[in-house]
């Protein structure tokens, strides 16, 4: 056997693990991002009268007035992450959170965009890049998308 034949066979079982590998990944993305801005949303509920006052005095929110602003961003961050979490409507729910994500570095820049905030800032980043592919690569076949699509011709 060749060492290109042999490079082969081994990079085709690394394929197939990968692809066991595949759903696992996907639903730990898609949880793990969810549960962040989840825990967000549940905090802004549960004491509404600190996020209008956070809303009204910290975060800037362009286009809108800090009362909508509230209540589309806890809304975004309870809706959106349930989406991820069953896998329904997946893409729109990661495009959805993205926006969110954007808006609250947006929002809160005078912090976030501060020297000694890189670690806050980062945190942004990395969900934003694990929303970026759920996007691209779909929530996988751990996800009630993928249950409607098996029934579908």
């Amino acid at each position: 056997m060749s060492a290109l034949s042999a490079a082969t066979l081994a990079n085709a079982a690394a394929a197939r693990v990968a692809s066991w590998l595949e759903p696992a990944l996907l639903l730990g993305f898609r949880w793990y991002v969810a549960w962040q801005f989840l825990k967000s949303g549940w905090l802004k509920l549960a004491n509404w009268e600190s996020t209008l006052y956070l809303f009204q005095d910290e975060y800037h929110v362009p286009l809108l007035p800090p009362a909508l602003a509230a209540v589309a961003g806890t809304t975004g961050e309870i809706v959106f992450p349930v989406l991820l979490i069953l896998g329904l409507l997946t893409r729109y729910a990661a495009l959805g959170l993205a926006f969110v994500n954007v808006m609250a570095v947006v929002s809160y820049k005078q912090v976030l965009l501060a020297a000694g905030f890189e670690a806050a800032l980062g945190q942004h980043y990395l969900w934003g890049t694990l929303l970026l592919v759920v996007m691209v690569f779909g929530p996988g076949r751990w996800s009630l998308d993928e249950l409607r699509m098996r029934g579908r011709p």
